[in-house]
């Protein structure tokens, strides 16, 4: 039975290929298409009333009337929507909302999820991943086993037929019956809250499946895998899986996981797909095998826009199509969505490494870089850095956060880096030294303020004992799901904290 659910599945998912095709030789075209059909769809709702939509014939037209918007200016609209109210800023009723990790922020943020999102975005992203990967590799054997998926939690809100959840928690109530055969664990237990019942369930429903991949976000991932090991007495994950052959995953850079990943996955073909996509969409897919690059998706629902980085902020802000992007360049990601998101801000950066077809990296997050002396470093640099060093000095690490050192008197500025080794180099001075090295080689402006110490002083690195980072988000209820270390900031609010959690447990 297998063997045919294989080959159908393959059919089926290849078809998909001549669409992307399509997309690709008129990108933008396509999304010109988009976003006037999303603005026709919208002319009766608060929104399009509020800025005549049935007005509006031209991206010009759009982008004079409609002002970017960040979550504060939506909040209230949202939270009328939560109520029970429709027709606000999208067509259709919306029931579902996202509720954000937020790493940042103590307050979270509820994305509305519409069904056209839902089926036209979210689902149509993880058909369309498959569909790259089996057009990649046809002798692949995915669907004769099942995929492990690791998700979030889902909670009802109130009583008035409006639900939140983490996104992964949203996606798997929701899911196509296809998908729910072919995933384990179970829908009931990939949905529990509780983190530490959740992984011995998982553990417990999985480890006598036919496991041929794996879905989520590194950082926890890891965790569950670890876990599997210690309770099923194995070295590696192949022992218990020998048919395991793909890891798709998301949410964070997955370059500081690389090295522990092969240790877990010893197999020389094993495969990792990334995927680029959040509570407020799905945008891009690794569409190549062993590529660091994201095929940005242009048929989702979404119209993007762009702010370059370097200008986010100023009086000479400027906010760009797809179609005027340049290589190389850190943007702020701005979106218009199926879920009537309208010029959103949503809060990441990346910059193109192709424009033909139009390819991305994610570079961070736009309130998530240091920038206190100039140096503009981004969390790209900080991973690339730490990965560079841990290779050439053979150790892994399982987390980290930087964060400024002030200047204070004649003393002059500096980072502070708390890392939580899998395995600890042999020096740890020696790591400092290379890894601040290797954060020059990577970033020109901090390699300027480097210079002959003039500006900052070598980094200060911090170890951290042992399930640090663990303690820290466990005591602000935010184990698994989509919740994610804050890797860079401006403040030493999060330092401070895990320095304090540092002392108090050693």
């Amino acid at each position: 039975m297998f063997p045919i659910i294989n080959s159908i599945a393959s059919w089926v998912l290849k078809q998909r290929i001549h669409q992307i095709e399509l997309f690709l030789k008129y990108p933008n075209e396509v999304q010109e298409e988009l976003l006037l059909n999303l603005i026709r769809n919208c002319e009766e709702t608060v929104i399009g009333n509020k800025y005549d939509f049935k007005s509006v014939t031209s991206y010009q037209t759009f982008i004079d009337r409609v002002p970017v918007s960040y979550y504060e200016d939506l909040e209230p609209l949202i939270e009328e929507t939560r109520k029970g109210y429709q027709n606000i800023f999208w067509h259709s009723p919306i029931k579902w909302f996202a509720k954000s990790s937020g790493t940042t922020n103590a307050k979270s943020k509820f994305i509305p999820v519409s069904s056209e999102a839902l089926e036209d975005c979210h689902y149509k992203g993880s058909k369309d991943l498959l569909a790259m990967y089996l057009h990649n590799n046809p002798e692949s054997g995915l669907f004769l086993g099942k995929s492990l998926r690791l998700g979030g939690s889902s909670q009802i809100y109130a009583n008035n037929n409006s639900y939140f959840g983490d996104l992964s928690a949203i996606l798997i109530e929701n899911m196509p019956l296809w998908a729910e055969f072919s995933s384990t664990p179970s829908n009931k237990t990939s949905l529990m809250s509780e983190w530490e019942s959740k992984l011995a369930a998982i553990i417990q429903e999985t480890k006598n499946e036919n496991v041929t991949s794996f879905a989520g976000v590194p950082s926890w991932m890891m965790v569950l895998m670890q876990r599997i090991l210690n309770e099923t007495n194995h070295s590696h994950l192949l022992e218990l899986w020998p048919n395991l052959e793909v890891y798709f995953h998301g949410g964070v850079s997955f370059e500081p996981y690389r090295e522990p990943y092969k240790q877990l996955l010893p197999k020389s073909d094993f495969k990792y797909y990334e995927i680029y996509n959040a509570s407020e969409g799905f945008f891009a897919i690794q569409d190549l095998n062993y590529s660091s690059d994201l095929l940005l998706m242009l048929d989702y629902g979404i119209f993007y826009e762009f702010i370059p980085m370097n200008t986010l902020g100023t009086p000479h802000e400027k906010i760009i199509r797809l179609a005027e992007v340049e290589l190389e360049t850190n943007y702020a990601v701005v979106i218009t969505t199926n879920s009537g998101l309208w010029r959103y801000m949503i809060g990441d950066t990346v910059r193109f490494t192709s424009i033909s077809p139009y390819r991305i990296r994610v570079t961070g997050r736009t309130k998530h870089h240091i920038n206190v002396f100039g140096e503009e470093l981004m969390v790209e640099n900080a991973d690339k850095a730490l990965a560079l060093t841990c290779k050439e000095l053979k150790c892994t690490i399982k987390d980290y956060t930087v964060a400024p050192i002030f200047m204070k008197n004649k003393e002059k500025g500096a980072h502070e880096w708390i890392v939580e080794f899998e395995k600890a180099p042999e020096s740890i001075a020696a790591f400092a030294q290379l890894l601040d090295t290797n954060l020059q080689s990577v970033n020109s402006d901090y390699e300027a303020k480097r210079y002959h110490n003039m500006t900052l002083n070598p980094l200060k690195l911090e170890v951290a004992r042992e399930n640090l980072f663990y303690d820290w988000l466990k005591e602000r209820n935010k184990l698994g799901g989509q919740h994610k270390i804050p890797r860079l900031s401006n403040q030493r609010t999060y330092v401070e904290e895990l320095l304090a959690l540092q002392k108090e447990k050693k």
